[in-house]
C-alpha cells in the first residue's frame, strides 16, 4: 500500500480504499474475509455510502478490533430503514439513521461525515433548512464526527458547496467516461472537471474517488464507451493522476475484487498506461495535460507531467505548488526543445512550447 497525507487532516490514508455498492449482496462469511483481507494488504479507508444494510454488520465484524486504523465515510442522507439504499433530507430520518449506523459499526465516532449525494441546488438548499447541515456540525463540534465531507455528481454543486469552506473531503466520481461526457453521470464538461480537481488541491480538500470503474463498464469492450476494455490499474491509475485524489475507492464484493484493485500496486508501468483514451478525448479536453506521463521519458530528464500539475496547480491558486516546483531537480527552463514530448502526447499537447510559458511563470 502507498498512502497520502490529507493536507487539511494530516490523515495518512492509502490511496487505494473500499466502495461498499455491492458487497452487502455477498454472504456474510465472505463479504467479511474480503474486508479483513483488504486491512491485511493496508487498505485503511472505506466508504459506507452502500446498497444494503447488512454492510454495516459485515464491517463491524471486520473492523471493529482495529476501529483506530480504519476510516469510515459515513453518509449524512443514506436511508436504510427498509434494508436496501434510500436517500432522505428529512431531519428526524437522518438522525435515526446515523445513529443506527453507529450501533451496527460498533463505534461512537465518524472519521469523514458527508454531506449526502446532493446534484442539485435545490437539495443543498433543503439540506440546510431542514436543519440536516445544521446537526452536522453539531456533531462536528462534539466529536462525534471528525471532518465534513461532500458527495455530489455535480461539479457545479460542489464548487457552491466548497465556498462555504466547511467542506475538507470531497467524494466525486472520476473516471474517462464521466471526464469524457460518457455515462450517466457524465456531469459537466473536462475542463470543468478539471478545474474542480485543480480547486480541490489548490485549497487542501481532499477527492476520495467513486465509480472508478464506471460500474464495471469500463472494464467491458461491450460496455465501455471507447470500444475497448481498460483494465482495473488503468483506471486506478487514470484517478490517482487527477489532482486533489487521495484515495480511489472500487466497489468490491468479495476478495477476488480486492485483489484486482490491490494488482495496482504490481503492475509495470505500461500496465498503468491509459494513453489510448486520447484518440477518444472530447474538443475541449484536446490540448489539455492530463499528467498521464506518455510523454516520458523525457530525454533532457525532466518530469513533464510533474511540472504541469504544479503550473496548473500555481494558477489555480495553491500557494504550495511554487515551493514544489521550485525542488525539481529539473524545471521547465531545462527543456531543449527537442520535441520528444510533443510526439508523444496522445491528448494533443504542444509540450515543448509550454514548458517556455512555464519556465516564464515561474521565473526559471
Amino acid at each position: 500500500m502507498e498512502y497520502r497525507i490529507h493536507p487539511k487532516t494530516g490523515d495518512r490514508i492509502g490511496i487505494v480504499g473500499i466502495g461498499t455498492s455491492a458487497i452487502c449482496d455477498t454472504p456474510e462469511k465472505e463479504a467479511v474475509a474480503a474486508l479483513v483481507y483488504a486491512h491485511e494488504q493496508g487498505v485503511n479507508y472505506m466508504d459506507l455510502a452502500t446498497a444494503g444494510a447488512k454492510t454495516f454488520r459485515y464491517a463491524a465484524r471486520a473492523f471493529s478490533a482495529v476501529r483506530g486504523e480504519v476510516f469510515y465515510q459515513v453518509h449524512f442522507g443514506a436511508n436504510y430503514e427498509t434494508g436496501a439504499y434510500g436517500w432522505t433530507l428529512d431531519l428526524d430520518t437522518v438522525k435515526r439513521q446515523v445513529d443506527w449506523q453507529l450501533k451496527e459499526l460498533k463505534t461512537d465516532y465518524i472519521d469523514y461525515g458527508f454531506i449526502h449525494c446532493l446534484d442539485e441546488e435545490k437539495d443543498w438548499r433543503r439540506y440546510q433548512d431542514n436543519g440536516v447541515l445544521d446537526w452536522l456540525l453539531k456533531l462536528k463540534k462534539s466529536g462525534a464526527v471528525r471532518h465534513i465531507g461532500l458527495s455530489t455528481h455535480t461539479p457545479q454543486v460542489a464548487e457552491t458547496i466548497l465556498d462555504t469552506g466547511l467542506v475538507e473531503q470531497l467524494m466525486f466520481s472520476i473516471n474517462p467516461g464521466y471526464d469524457y461526457h460518457e455515462g450517466d453521470y457524465a456531469i459537466g464538461g473536462a475542463r470543468e472537471r478539471m478545474d474542480l480537481y485543480r480547486r480541490c488541491a489548490a485549497e487542501g480538500v481532499g477527492i476520495a474517488v467513486m465509480k472508478p470503474y464506471s460500474a464495471g463498464q469500463l472494464l467491458d469492450e461491450k460496455t465501455s464507451p471507447f470500444g475497448k476494455a481498460l483494465t482495473p490499474v488503468q483506471c486506478i491509475q487514470y484517478a490517482l493522476d487527477k489532482p486533489g485524489v487521495l484515495t480511489v475507492l472500487p466497489g468490491v464484493r468479495d476478495t477476488a475484487d480486492v485483489r484486482a484493485a490491490l494488482a495496482y500496486f504490481d503492475a509495470p508501468e505500461e500496465a498503468r498506461d491509459y494513453s489510448l483514451l486520447g484518440a477518444c478525448a472530447p474538443r475541449d479536453a484536446a490540448g489539455v495535460c492530463v499528467y498521464c506521463r506518455h510523454c516520458h521519458p523525457c530525454p533532457a530528464g525532466l518530469d513533464v507531467g510533474l511540472i504541469n500539475k504544479y503550473y496548473d496547480l500555481a494558477r489555480a491558486g495553491d500557494a504550495m505548488a511554487a515551493d514544489h516546483y521550485a525542488k525539481l531537480s529539473r524545471r521547465a527552463v531545462d527543456c531543449t526543445g527537442c520535441g520528444h514530448c510533443d510526439s508523444r502526447c496522445p491528448f494533443g499537447v504542444a509540450q515543448s512550447a509550454r514548458m517556455g510559458e512555464i519556465a516564464a511563470y515561474f521565473g526559471r
